[in-house]
């Protein structure tokens, strides 16, 4: 008996009701089906929660190192160790490219919160450090598949505002993070309680189980998966065919990634650090600066998504990672009656940035292993960010030199818009004519549109 058709691609579904929000990232005169938004909606509530244990970490880093006994000097190298969390992401990613993309989103879902209660229980920083390891592996596989996701469900001219979509409803975890922050001295365990709220996610499994489905072009493509390998073969296969087909896409698109998380990682890390240390800022003080600054960069991510569908993706991805280093040296090396407006525009840079980076990671390669472009992405960042935080460790030799250090290592973000300009072009172009792969009809019987 036939399945009954997928609700998410059926071709009587109805355009969705117009409102604000999905006018400022889609434009007032967007045809927008209400399958490729469900889905939107799924992989963002997930990332909801991957942001926020990256706002935990980000904010009480000074409770943390306080509680653990870690010595100011050495949390960026326990911070940096954490984020070779994402080598793991990238023995995770590449089964996507053959188990399908739903499977290990959940499963990152639930490695994830699992992850993150746990860390809550940590009584040394080796512990603490391992955990979060653990946590980040399952975290980056969740936000790199929940971009393959948008790009393979959305229509070619709204794939990037599909992403800066993501950004912005997956950031309201990551203010959750911050928000709960500003009450850790008044809760039981301080920040261990903050770590252990990550299990909710655990509860909402079921809900994803039924309304996540596999995405339609990982169905129609399934004739070109790489062939019947089992084992460490089947893992290894894609990866080889990303490099066998596309080496000059991987090597610049994974230069752009490691020059941007080296120069975002310094900043983000030692904001909390920072404003509480050099200004004398409480916890809550920083987490109005992060909501008050995280509405001026909401709008990096209509630039990087909407601006990018329209102008290009070299243009604004260029553009963003080159005036954010701008910024971070005016928050670190200004005046305080500044530090909202000028964190505001550096989130709003590299928020444009990233949904470009992100986007162009997915677009520029087959269906049968765009998973795992998006896993090596996530393992040259790896690099990038322990690398940016270890430089960090080495050059600091006290506090007074921080805001010098993490200015000159936020410099290597403009490297990364370099690399965005040395990559094709793929707004309003399908991924098919982008990757050289096999064009299928659709389920309407039509091909297509034709590329721009």
């Amino acid at each position: 008996m036939a399945d009954p058709p997928d609700p998410a691609h059926a071709a009587a579904d109805p355009p969705p009701r117009r409102n604000l929000v999905l006018d400022l990232f889609f434009g007032r005169h967007s045809a927008l089906e209400r399958g490729p938004l469900r889905v939107l909606r799924l992989v963002a509530l997930g990332m909801v929660f991957e942001n926020y244990d990256i706002g935990l970490i980000n904010s009480a880093l000074p409770q943390i190192a306080a509680g653990l006994g870690m010595e100011a000097d050495e949390t960026g190298f326990y911070t940096g160790a954490i984020r070779l969390g994402g080598l793991g992401a990238l023995f995770l990613i590449p089964f996507a490219d053959r188990a399908g993309r739903r499977r290990m989103f959940l499963l990152s879902l639930f490695g994830m919160s699992v992850g993150t209660c746990a860390t809550g229980f940590s009584q040394t920083p080796l512990q603490f450090v391992a955990l979060q390891i653990m946590t980040r592996a399952f975290m980056l596989t969740g936000a790199t598949l929940a971009v393959v996701i948008l790009v393979e469900e959305f229509p070619a001219d709204q794939r990037g505002s599909a992403i800066g979509m993501l950004g912005v409803l997956g950031g309201v975890g990551y203010g959750l993070g911050v928000g709960l922050y500003a009450a850790i001295e008044a809760l039981p365990y301080g920040w261990r309680a903050l770590y252990a709220l990550g299990a909710a996610p655990l509860a909402l499994l079921p809900f994803f189980r039924r309304a996540l489905r596999e995405t339609h072009r990982f169905e129609r493509h399934a004739a070109e998966r790489l062939g019947d390998e089992r084992g460490l073969r089947a893992w290894a296969k894609p990866l080889v065919e990303l490099v066998r087909t596309h080496p000059r896409r991987a090597a610049v698109v994974g230069l752009a990634g490691l020059f941007g998380s080296m120069g975002s990682i310094a900043v983000f890390q030692y904001t909390s650090y920072f404003v509480q240390v050099e200004h004398g800022w409480a916890p809550g003080e920083y987490s109005l600066l992060v909501v008050g600054g995280g509405l001026i960069g909401l709008f990096g991510n209509v630039v990087g998504g909407r601006g990018s569908d329209r102008s290009g993706r070299r243009l604004i991805g260029f553009c963003g990672l080159a005036f954010a280093p701008l910024f971070a040296v005016l928050f670190f090396n200004g005046p305080a009656a500044f530090l909202v407006v000028c964190w505001g525009l550096y989130i709003f840079c590299m928020a444009a940035g990233d949904v470009v980076v992100r986007a162009l990671a997915a677009e520029l390669f087959p269906t049968s292993h765009r998973g795992s472009a998006g896993g090596l992405m996530i393992a040259v960042q790896a690099f990038g960010f322990s690398g940016g935080l270890f430089v960090v460790g080495l050059a600091t030799e006290s506090f007074a030199d921080l805001a010098r250090v993490v200015s000159w290592v936020s410099g290597a973000s403009v490297l990364a818009g370099v690399c965005v300009l040395f990559l094709p072009e793929t707004h309003r172009r399908e991924l098919e004519a982008i990757s050289g792969e096999p064009v299928f009809p659709d389920e309407r019987g039509a091909p297509p549109p034709a590329s721009g």
